[in-house]
Parts: structure tokens; sequence; C-alpha cells
């Protein structure tokens, strides 16, 4: 039997396909260069203010774009070694077809060439003292923005570059103070506004022909929607962590609607990390909606990382609810439900999981190991601190005092556990933890506690296939481990880059209820991985918005491939807004 959310979905599928086939626009014609070469594999794209569709040009250089879309519209096509080709399309009549033929000019300089090239090509120029201080940039520094965007690569003095780096520090990048002056050093010498020379090899693969991309713009400049996820109903929804806003974005005619969470009295900007210099004009909200799941009830359970709450919106009557979290409850991110409707997530600076109970509204705090002295010792001063430090809001005060800066462990000091699945076979809960490197299960009945070192460092946001094998983005080696629960063995598969020197920073991946592929993030090279595990080879897919940064994976009914598009801060990405990506095939092969 369907249940009545499924049915409501499907009509509205149905309804939009027929609408589509009566009003759709199609654009169609061939690409190539000024001598007449076929160009492969160019992005095509054509957008409004709020919506934008693009394909690829095929092995014969045609492309066939198809779109619904009012108002004024824009043409461009995007490809390697050319300058973007741009065209005012104004309104278009519905039902019509166009025919352009389009010729792209090749890029006339060393400086077009090198600001055309990705954020994974600037940033590989940074020459590292050490390999551990590479090491640390990678992890603490990439991780929620593009380095080497242009925003982030302009020219400056050193002082500049520590004073920059304090305020990362304040957003919890744990690097000591040694590190701090070696990266500003490295970043002094490396971002000097000089060419770079990658020659970056984009692979042409044959499902461009049929592969189509959809982004939803909303917000603003300083919007930050972490995670995305498509609801039963159709729409799209997207927890802005800076806001304090759930957004609701209609993927047929791109309408938002935004629903801000109730306030708490007496809770500070911030929440309980209101004594940080938290990012300005991000960050102006009490509780930070992080992650979200929906029941089948239609509720999507919100993890708020900044209040400690637990939160609940019916995308029905639009109503929040909000569930304080017991105990200290520092950043709860990553939340997924299991198959008896029991909602789990973790807790990063808390060091823990929790297991709260709808029916009736009870949590269960699973405190996690604790990995040794040095971490044990930060997160039991932290909170303490958190909350001493209050009276003095913004001005990193618990920073000052922690073991990562006095005692030189940086990134070591947390154990941060970070991303949390539900073993489809067994329903045993798993978890990764960032920063000590280790994955975890948990037994839903006896909530014992088992854990595991994982050969690569920078295990995020894992998840199950429907045979039980986790799969697991390593972060800091730009690499997808995969782990068989029964046997606990390990394998490894390294993600291809663009250039040699360059590296991918995968934050997190899906498997396709259906294809059984991988999918994976990367934000460095504004790219897309697919992953089959059967060749066990990648395909990547180019996204036409430069400074794309991507967080957790979700999957349309009809198969297609999502998530947000939420570099901090979002006016650094291309047009300036954040966005809804999806990808999809009219082509299964």
């Amino acid at each position: 039997m369907y249940s009545k959310n499924k049915i409501i979905f499907f009509v509205i599928i149905l309804n939009n396909v027929f609408v589509s086939l009566l009003d759709a626009t199609t654009i169609k014609g061939i690409v190539k260069n000024k001598e007449g070469v076929i160009v492969s594999g160019a992005m095509v794209s054509v957008s409004t203010q709020n919506m934008q569709t693009t394909v690829y040009s095929g092995s014969n250089g045609e492309f066939n774009l198809n779109f619904q879309y009012p108002g004024q519209l824009k043409l461009r096509v995007r490809s390697q070694f050319y300058n973007d080709y741009t065209l005012e399309l104004g309104n278009l009549e519905k039902s019509k077809t166009i025919q352009k033929n389009i010729k792209l000019e090749n890029l006339k300089s060393p400086r077009e060439s090198s600001d055309s090239l990705t954020a994974s090509a600037h940033s590989s120029q940074l020459e590292f003292s050490s390999a551990d201080v590479k090491a640390s940039f990678i992890s603490q520094c990439n991780y929620c923005h593009q380095i080497g965007n242009a925003l982030t690569r302009r020219p400056r003095p050193k002082l500049e570059w520590e004073s920059t780096i304090d305020r990362m520090i304040g957003y919890m990048a744990l690097l000591n103070d040694r590190e701090k002056k070696e990266v500003a050093n490295t970043f002094e010498k490396g971002f000097k506004g000089e060419i770079v020379k990658n020659i970056q090899s984009y692979e042409y693969n044959d499902s461009f022909a049929y592969t189509k991309i959809e982004e939803w713009f909303f917000g603003d400049g300083v919007s930050f929607p972490h995670d995305a996820e498509i609801g039963s109903d159709g729409m799209f929804y997207a927890a802005d962590e800076g806001h304090d806003v759930i957004w609701e974005i209609s993927p047929q005619t791109g309408m938002v609607n935004k629903y801000p969470l109730p306030d708490v009295d007496g809770l500070p900007i911030g929440g309980n990390f209101s004594a940080l210099q938290l990012p300005i004009g991000v960050y102006n909200g009490k509780h930070g909606p992080h992650s979200l799941a929906e029941d089948k009830f239609g509720n999507y359970w919100i993890t708020n990382a900044l209040s400690g709450y637990l939160s609940s919106f019916n995308i029905h009557s639009k109503e929040h609810k909000l569930f304080k979290v017991p105990g200290d409850a520092l950043y709860p991110h990553t939340i997924r439900i299991d198959q008896k409707g029991i909602i789990w997530f973790t807790q990063a600076i808390s060091n823990s999981v929790v297991r709260f109970d709808p029916q009736n509204q009870s949590f269960t705090v699973i405190n996690l190991p604790k990995n040794g002295f040095i971490r044990w010792l930060m997160e039991s001063t932290i909170p303490f601190a958190m909350k001493f430090f209050a009276s003095w809001p913004g001005k990193n005060l618990p920073i000052v005092i922690s073991p990562h800066r006095w005692a030189s462990h940086g990134k070591d000091v947390m154990n941060l556990p970070y991303g949390i699945d539900v073993h489809p076979i067994d329903g045993s809960i798993w978890y990764a933890k960032l920063l000590a490197n280790k994955i975890g299960r948990i037994d839903p009945m006896t909530l014992q506690i088992k854990e595991i070192d994982v050969p690569l460092s920078g295990p995020r946001r894992p998840r199950f296939d429907a045979r039980g094998i986790l799969w697991i983005p390593a972060f800091d080696h730009g690499a997808v481990m995969k782990f068989n629960t029964e046997t606990e063995k390990f394998d490894i598969y390294k993600m291809p880059t663009l250039a040699p020197g360059e590296w991918e920073a995968p934050y997190a991946l899906n498997v396709h209820p259906k294809t059984g592929e991988v999918w994976i993030t990367s934000n460095t090279s504004d790219r897309l991985f697919r992953f089959n595990p059967q060749t066990e080879k990648f395909l990547a897919y180019p996204l036409p918005t430069r400074v794309t940064w991507m967080r957790d994976i979700a999957f349309t009914e009809e198969g297609k491939i999502c998530n947000s598009s939420s570099n901090l801060p979002s006016y650094a990405i291309e047009g300036g807004r954040p966005s809804i990506i999806c990808i999809s095939f009219s082509n299964q092969k």
C-alpha cells in the first residue's frame, strides 16, 4: 500500500510531466571552436534569476536543452580552454524550438587561463614547510569553503593572513600557534597573484550526452543552508545554519518560502557558542539548524548545532517544535532515522551519540570513548569554558585556553563524532570520528560500543549500501574507503584529480538506491563524483557554477542525485547565492 504522502508525490510528478510536455522550450545546436573543431563536454546552461538548467554537448558537439522557465532568460556555454559564450535570450515563447550553433573563442592570455582554473589548481601551488602542516591545512582549512577561489586567494601580507586564520580558529579550526604561523607564511608566499599553469584534464564520458544538471538559487550572499533534503511532498527543504530558517523550494517553479525557528528566551545569538567569533554576517541566529531527516509522518527532525535543541518541522502544517537535548549538547550534527522510527544523531563537540524516541519524547545520551587523556581533558573543559566566557561574547576566550593551542596538539585534541548511518540489515548504528580517525558501532538494544581505526584520516559522513557495506569519505586523503562490517576489512579507492599535485576533499557520499553506485561530493574542483563498485571506476561530472561546495547527498523518488551548495560565505559562489543542485539522466546505461 502506498502512503498518502507517496500518492501525493506521484500525482505531482505526473502533473509536472504533463505540463512539461505542453510548455517546454528547446534549444538545440552544435558547439564548435572558431576553427570549426567539435567541442565535446561543453556545459550549455539556460538560466533565470532563480533557476538554471545545464546539459553537456555530446561527442559530436550536439546539445539538446529542454526547459520550462518564465522570465528573462540567459544562455551560457562554458568549456575548458575557452571563454564563456553568453547570450541574452529575453522572454521565449512556450513550446518553441530554437536552433543555436555555438562557436567558442580560445582564452586569449595566460592570465585568463589561470583565472579559469578551479580552486584545486590554485591551492596546489602552496608549498608547505612539512607534510604534517599540509595535512593540518587540508583537514582544518578546507571544511567549510574552497581555498583558492578568487575571494580567498587575494594576495595579503603575513600578518593579515594570521588575522584571517585567527578568525577561522574562532570558527573551530583546530590549528596550534606553530601551524597558524606556518600556514600564514605559506599563504603569503603562495597566493601572490601569479599565473598558475596547471593543465587540467577533464575526461569526456558518453553519459554526458544524456545528463542534465538543475540548480535552484535561493537566499542571499550570507545565507548558509547546510544540509538539504527532498520531501515526500516533492519540495526541497534546506536548513540554514546561520539564520535559523528552514527554506522550502519548489523544483517546478523555483518559488521559495522560509520558516524561521521559534525563539528561546534567554538564549543568546550563537547559542551555546556565543563566546566565539562566529562568521560575521552569516551566523545571526541562536539555533543553527544543521542536518535534517524526514519521518513517515512528514516531520523533518533537525539537529540545531548552536542551541543544543532537537527540533521538528512538519511539512504540512509548517509548524516547528523544540526539544531540549539533555546535558551539555554541544554541536548536534548529523541525523538519521532507523527502521523503527527512532532518531539518532551525533554531537560533535560533546563526543556523544543521542537516541531519541518520538513516541515518548525520551532522550538517551550515549557517551563515546574518550581515546586518550588530552581528548578527555578537552571535552571536559569545553562546556565550562563556553558557559563561563559567554559573558564576553565573540571574544574567542575559550580558544585562548584550549589545549589545542597551549599544548600544541592542534586537531588531535578532539574526537569529533561526525557522520552517522543505520545498518540496513541488523539496524546497528555506525558513526565516524573525524579527528580520532575511527568508526564505531552501537548496538541499538544494549547500546554497547565498538570502535575501529580507519586506514586513512578524515572520515566524515559515511553511508551504507543495501548489502551492509559501509562507504566512508576520507576527507584528508581525497579517497573513499569501503568497509565490510562482517570481515572488518577495508578497501581504498583514490579519487582522480584534474592535474598532478591537486587534491580532492570528499565531504559526504551516498549510495544510489536503484543503481548501487556511490555518489561523492568533492569541494575543491567543482565536480561531483560517481563511483561504480562493480568496475571500481570513478566518473566525474563538471558542475556549471564555480565555487560549488556540496554537503549531504539525497535522492529523489525518480532517481535524481541532489545536494545543497553552500560555500561559507555564499557570496563567494559564482552568482553570490547558495543553491540546490540535482543531476539526472534521460537514459540510464
